[in-house]
């Protein structure tokens, strides 16, 4: 029994033992690591010994209302400083809780979360995305059968951005996702590096069809929660509850006074590409997570192979600024989905910017070196600024020879500035004088339509016409002819509308350079009541005899059956006269005696054809 007694105690004694060892050895290693984070801390304030003062002589030069630097080493935050104001006006200091639009660095949080429904079997990368989402529509069949959710996510799809679609207007995300079809590419899938973010929202969509929760809700439990990102939020109308949040100023075209600007609020939509809003303090969390395989304060948050998949080059793009102003610093970059990849002076770089009217920020890190940096540039004339000043802060820590990246940048925005300003001194140019429009002014207004790109309003104030394009209203001019520009807005710009003549002499169409081409907008067709569509409905009977319906269907209007022919859709014009798809100079008009339809015309080119109501 002693034995027994003996050896329960030693065995006890063991553990503690073993217990003492292990938690020694644990408050070593936490002392160790403590010393670490300390040490690089102290590495890191060192090493950015004059940093202050580039950035204060930056703030000068470039007419800076505030920027925020955060630098993340290893697992922890170690730099996080704002310079110049969050609030130009009020004189306000920039922080580290400062809030900002990160625009389209969202767009990694979409690609990751895209890519955590890859993990489920809900999605994939590299099969069309139709298999897993049948709802989603291209332009034509081959693209159906081949984009990629890959594809969608590195801008290699072949189609062009088309932000006018999304730019200011109300549309939801589901809206943008059902607008993907009118889109035409421009180059076959995988070819070139086009970005767009109308694909971002499709996939966003796809994103809340395979889960059952919304882009945003997904986000957020998934991502955001358990990164501890408590402050960041999806609206500028949830941001203004917080305390510390950046005021958008920026710089006039044509002086260097600031002035400040409204809030871009339009941004659901198009939420999967650019609509998160956060600060220093939370991005660290999320660059954390980047920076180690997807794990956070020693939890696995993140999936480590979706954060590879994300990295992994799907599409080069040319050594723009080496080619074209021998700067080979930044060498072969490449898109992965939701960021970039490059060789930065030999070190493998991976980061995204993001830009939205005032606020500019770029996330980035260097995966072999664990350093992470975050920049938030408040001032359109200064978001080129986030590339320079990462920049700095990584030769500064790797204790390279400084880049003048800053002065280089300068240099091409004072130009820029100047030519800007010595062009619009020269609008005009062209301008056939002594014309005038064909039609009264009254004869434009109206609603013209188009597709993907939505409704233009022309209206009319007094004795000028009004235009009115997704929240963009100006006063349009006649320029010459059938042409009317508007004024040349310091933040909505200067649109051209070129009318056009239908060969009944009516304005019909209304087209304007658009994103990177021409776009048509047809005029809003008349309503049809279903009244008037049923007095309509019935069987004609043509000069030779020969009979035919006309069929009403109720939601869809009239159609034109001919026995053995295509049915032909009547398109409301005036009153009782219709247009037909296939020609613009044919009518068909409805004749009607003593309060009955009694006939059909179709009148073209050639003449008046009558047939008879039976």
């Amino acid at each position: 029994m002693y034995l027994s007694q003996r050896r329960t105690i030693f065995a006890l004694l063991s553990k503690i033992s073993c217990a003492i060892c292990v938690l020694v050895f644990a408050l070593c290693a936490l002392s160790n690591a403590q010393d670490k984070l300390t040490q690089n801390a102290v590495d890191v304030t060192q090493k950015l010994a004059g940093f202050d003062a580039f950035m204060e002589k930056t703030l000068k030069d470039w007419n800076a209302p505030g920027i925020g630097v955060g630098v993340v080493v290893g697992d922890k935050l170690v730099f996080a400083k704002g310079y110049g104001y969050r609030d130009y006006e009020k004189k306000l200091p920039l922080t580290a809780q400062t809030m900002f639009t990160i625009a389209s660095n969202t767009k990694l949080f979409t690609a990751v979360a895209a890519g955590m429904l890859v993990e489920e079997g809900k999605l994939t990368w590299d099969r069309p995305i139709k298999e897993s989402v049948p709802t989603i529509e291209f332009y034509d069949s081959y693209l159906n059968n081949t984009v990629t959710l890959r594809d969608m996510l590195a801008h290699r799809t072949g189609i062009t951005r088309h932000d006018s679609i999304w730019y200011k207007s109300d549309y939801s995300t589901k809206e943008l996702f059902e607008r993907l079809k009118y889109l035409e590419p421009k180059e076959s899938p995988r070819q070139i590096f086009l970005y767009n973010n109308m694909m971002y929202a499709g996939a966003g969509h796809a994103i809340e069809l395979q889960s059952g929760k919304t882009w945003a809700e997904f986000v957020r439990e998934r991502i955001l929660q358990p990164l501890g990102m408590n402050s960041t939020v999806f609206s500028i109308a949830d941001m203004l509850k917080q305390p510390d949040v950046g005021v958008p100023f920026t710089e006039r075209r044509d002086s260097f006074e600031l002035y400040k600007i409204p809030y871009y609020e339009e941004q659901q939509g198009v939420a999967p590409a650019g609509a998160i809003i956060s600060n220093i303090e939370d991005m660290s969390h999320w660059l954390i997570a980047l920076m180690n395989s997807g794990q956070y304060n020693g939890k696995q948050v993140l999936p480590a192979k979706v954060l590879a998949a994300t990295l992994e080059p799907a599409i080069a793009l040319p050594n723009a600024a080496g080619q074209t102003r021998g700067w080979w610093e930044v060498l072969n970059q490449a898109y992965g989905m939701g960021r970039w990849t490059a060789s930065y002076r030999g070190h493998l770089i991976a980061f995204h910017g993001g830009d939205l009217p005032g606020f500019h920020s770029q996330i980035s890190f260097m995966p072999n070196e664990h350093i992470g940096v975050i920049v938030f540039v408040i001032g359109n004339h200064t978001a080129p600024l986030y590339n320079p000043i990462s920049y700095a802060v990584y030769e500064r820590l790797l204790g390279m020879e400084l880049t003048p990246w800053t002065d280089r940048l300068l240099d091409i925005r004072l130009k820029n500035k100047k030519a800007g300003m010595e062009a619009r001194g020269k609008a005009g140019f062209g301008r056939v004088p002594d014309t005038k429009p064909s039609h009264p002014l009254t004869d434009y207004v109206g609603e013209y339509d188009h597709p993907a790109y939505g409704m233009l309003k022309i209206g009319m104030k007094g004795n000028q016409l009004q235009f009115d394009f997704h929240k963009i209203k100006l006063p349009l001019t006649h320029f010459h002819y059938d042409r009317f520009d508007t004024a040349d807005d310091e933040q909505d710009g200067k649109w051209s509308v070129n009318f056009s003549i239908n060969p009944q002499g009516d304005i019909d169409k209304a087209t304007m350079s658009l994103d990177e081409g021409e776009v048509t907008f047809v005029r809003h067709p008349a309503k049809l009541d279903e009244a008037t569509a049923q007095r309509i409905a019935g069987t004609y009977l043509t000069a030779s005899g020969a009979t035919f319906q006309v069929i009403a269907r109720p939601g869809s209007g009239l159609y034109v059956v001919r026995l053995g022919a295509p049915e032909q859709k009547l398109i409301p014009y005036k009153g009782l006269k219709f247009r037909i798809p296939e020609f613009a100079d044919v009518i068909v008009e409805f004749v009607e005696e003593n309060g009955q339809i009694t006939a059909m015309k179709q009148i073209d080119p050639s003449g008046e054809y009558i047939s008879k109501k039976k």
